[in-house]
């Protein structure tokens, strides 16, 4: 594995904040993190800038700038990107214990570069529709949340509707919250700060009822340690996590796998239940197949323990890429 340099460092004064909020500025724990030669910036960018008003995630250049709650704090994380290393900073408006190793760990997590491609590589390399589409999207990795929490909510916010409204939905959500870190951008909540908010708030902010109880009762159910969604992070328990979720109203198999996905990394999702994922499919293998839910789960079965990280490739798979002739 790469060995992390990590040290104490200050948020540099040419982040993009105003001079007040400079002054304003404390110290932060940092950390600067190998990068791979393949390692796809843009794709982390695009993930985390997806909402153009920029309310809590900045783009600046090959800088990522994302509001955070942060041990219950706002907190501002920081990752600039260079040719080979990426320099990660947190600052946090308030007291924190975390330590740059900890740091580390978090932003190796984001940055998908705890997902093993290589192997992926190897192994699904010869296949003859998702060869090509490999070669094509050299060391793909799958960027995730900043926290499951935020995963999470994230899926539920985005079911049955566009990536348009579900990102206008995310937005309303932040806002509603009115957590604000001082360098002026708004924080993504913790699962306290969600769960202080009634159903008629979330409503008002354009949730769906159904959705509104769903994000309250899994708010509350995370704020009071019955979905250890943090303590999960580090065992995995994939089959007890997915049982204890699919408890929970308003909770499906396409949202448990998503946020498998994005909030935890893990790669055998089957993602067949994801509309774009079907439509990706249907021009791989062309007009002859027909890619039905079901189709697209036999499909993506083939390539277990991967299923997720093939639907990520599908969701990547260029517009100008070819069909194919037809299903295996």
């Amino acid at each position: 594995m790469p060995t992390v340099d990590v040290r104490p460092e200050s948020l540099r004064s040419d982040a993009p904040m105003s001079p007040s909020a400079q002054q304003r500025a404390a110290p932060g724990v940092a950390c600067s993190i190998p990068l791979p030669d393949d390692f796809r910036v843009a794709d982390v960018l695009a993930f985390h800038g997806r909402d153009a008003l920029a309310v809590a995630e900045l783009i600046d250049g090959h800088s990522l700038h994302k509001g955070l709650t942060w041990q219950g704090q706002p907190a501002c994380l920081r990752i600039d990107f260079g040719p080979s290393r990426a320099e990660v900073r947190l600052t946090v408006d308030g007291a924190t214990h975390t330590t740059p190793q900890e740091l580390a760990g978090m932003a190796r997590r984001i940055l998908g570069l705890t997902q093993p491609v290589e192997n992926f590589t190897r192994a699904c390399r010869a296949h003859p529709q998702l060869g090509p589409l490999i070669d094509r999207l050299p060391g793909l990795r799958v960027p995730l949340s900043a926290t499951p929490f935020e995963a999470l909510t994230w899926a539920i916010t985005g079911q049955q509707i566009s990536l348009r409204a579900a990102i206008a939905l995310r937005r309303r959500l932040i806002e509603a919250a009115g957590v604000r870190h001082s360098t002026g951008l708004a924080c993504y909540p913790d699962a306290a700060r969600v769960a202080a908010l009634d159903a008629s708030e979330l409503h008002r902010a354009g949730f769906s009822r159904a959705k509104a109880q769903t994000i309250g009762l899994l708010s509350r159910e995370v704020a009071a340690n019955r979905l250890p969604l943090e303590t999960w992070l580090t065992a995995l328990p994939v089959d007890a996590m997915r049982e204890h979720l699919l408890r929970l109203r308003g909770i499906g198999p396409w949202t448990v796998d998503y946020t498998l996905l994005r909030g935890f990394g893990w790669l055998d999702g089957s993602l067949h239940g994801d509309a774009a994922v079907r439509r990706k499919l249907q021009r791989l293998l062309g007009p002859a197949a027909a890619v039905t839910p079901d189709f697209t789960r036999r499909w993506l079965a083939q390539f277990s323990p991967w299923r997720a990280l093939v639907a990520a490739h599908l969701w990547a798979m260029p517009d100008e890429c070819p069909s194919g002739n037809g299903a295996d």
